[in-house]
Order: C-alpha cells, then sequence, then structure tokens
C-alpha cells in the first residue's frame, strides 16, 4: 500500500531573532526520535542556520534554489543527518533570491506541488521559513499543513504575530492551522510572566543555556540533554504537534 503523504510542519515569524531555528530543528529530531516518523528538515532560509545546526553544510555549492526551477530533483540534495529517519534538504545562499524567484515564476502553487512529490518519500517535513512577509512566506503559508509561529513575550514579537493573523485572515486560510508558541521564556522579567498569563493556552519553551549550545553540538537538545527542561517541554510541544497532525487532513 503506498504510504500517505507527509503532514508539513512550518516555523515561521515575521522578525528574526525569535529562535525560529532552534525550535525547527528540535521539532523535527522529536518527529524522527520520539515519533519514530520519517521526518525532512527542509531549511528554506538563505541564512542557512538549521543547515549548519545539523552539520549539512555544503561549500562552494548554490544548488538550492533548483529545486524550485525544476532544474535538479530534490532527491540529489537531500542528506541523512546523524539522527536516524531524519534527513535534511540543505539551505544555501543561493536561497536569498528566492523571493524575486516566485515573483518572476508566477507559481503560487510550486512549493506545495514540491511538498506533494517530496511528501511520498516522508511522513513528516519540517520546514524553517526565512522571516518577513514576502513570496515565499505567502508560499509556506499556503501550503503547510501547520505553522509554528515563535513569539518572544515582548511587544514587537506580539506584534509581528497579529501582522501575521491578520495575513492569514485576508487570505481565508483556515486559523486553526496556526499555533503561536512562546519562545525563551524567562519567569523571571515582568513582561514574560504577564504575556503568559495573558495566553495561557499557548506552549513555553523556556530560555535555556543547553538550547544556546546546539549550535556547538550540532544536534538536537534531546540528543544531548533529554533531561533538560527545555528538553521536556520542546517534547511536549511536539506532542501537542503530533495530535494535531494525527487527525485526518480535512478536519478541523
Amino acid at each position: 500500500m503506498q504510504q500517505q503523504s507527509a503532514r508539513s510542519i512550518a516555523v515561521y515569524s515575521l522578525k528574526g531573532g525569535v529562535g525560529k531555528t532552534t525550535i525547527a530543528v528540535n521539532l523535527a529530531w522529536s518527529a524522527a526520535s520520539l515519533s519514530s516518523r520519517k521526518t525532512l528538515l527542509w531549511d528554506l532560509d538563505g541564512q542557512a542556520a538549521s543547515t549548519f545546526v545539523l552539520g549539512a553544510e555544503r561549500k562552494n555549492f548554490e544548488e538550492a534554489q533548483t529545486v524550485f526551477a525544476r532544474d535538479v530533483a530534490p532527491s540529489r540534495l537531500i542528506e541523512p543527518t546523524s539522527t536516524p529517519r531524519l534527513d535534511i534538504l540543505p539551505a544555501d545562499a543561493s536561497l536569498r533570491g528566492l523571493d524575486r524567484f516566485f515573483f518572476t515564476l508566477g507559481k503560487k502553487k510550486r512549493l506545495e506541488k514540491l511538498l506533494e512529490r517530496i511528501g511520498r518519500d516522508y511522513q513528516r517535513i519540517v520546514l524553517d521559513c526565512p522571516p518577513g512577509l514576502a513570496e515565499t512566506s505567502e508560499q509556506v503559508l499556503t501550503a503547510a499543513d501547520l505553522i509554528i509561529v515563535p513569539v518572544i513575550p515582548s511587544p514587537l514579537s506580539q506584534r509581528a504575530l497579529e501582522e501575521v493573523v491578520r495575513y492569514l485572515d485576508g487570505q481565508g486560510i483556515r486559523r486553526g492551522a496556526l499555533l503561536p508558541v512562546y519562545n525563551m521564556v524567562d519567569r523571571r522579567r515582568t513582561m514574560h510572566v504577564a504575556a503568559l498569563e495573558a495566553n495561557p493556552s499557548w506552549p513555553v519553551i523556556p530560555m535555556a543555556s543547553a538550547i544556546e549550545a546546539m549550535s556547538a553540538r550540532h544536534q538536537a537538545i534531546g540528543s544531548y540533554a533529554p533531561r533538560s527542561p527545555a528538553a521536556a517541554a520542546l517534547a511536549s510541544l511536539w506532542a501537542a504537534i503530533e495530535r494535531r497532525l494525527s487527525r485526518p487532513a480535512n478536519s478541523g
């Protein structure tokens, strides 16, 4: 029997510096390790932070954008990671021109079609998305099954989330696909505590030095600090996501 297409999780924020890559890498690791899902982490950000964290940088290669032009099959660029069942489709500097490419191409569902194609070989696809609201993000927001939005408990980060919500409403995209997540939370800060009290149902990921060590260790936190509070919070977040994704694709 043919495997059902993958469910896709986009980790996206209008602004940078909110821990987007940290969440993307850890969710992909959780899908592969905690749920035993065959998982792909697709790094769509030209800064290639997820690619760096998982040690998949390809020196002197600028091929990531060719997947969208259909010049190169995605399978040619996908690489295994050190985590069983977890592969990565690396980013490189060519993705810095992806917004312009999508605009010139004029294909609003190119990413969606690629996800359908790649999804024949995976159960979960995690997208580490570039910040901003342009052609690439529009493709992501309309194609993904679930959109994780990291929010630092601050007015600017909250404002960025509100702009994303307005965009989704304007495009008629179902709001149930959006899951805000408080990230880098420091409960010693009055502003952070007030934000958590205002939205008690949102998942919370604490500020933690163990998370900051990811880029040096080139691993998800669950690999080297599985008993830490941050690892527990990320595992809890993944469990909530998995419950959503395990529902039929056309359910609410």
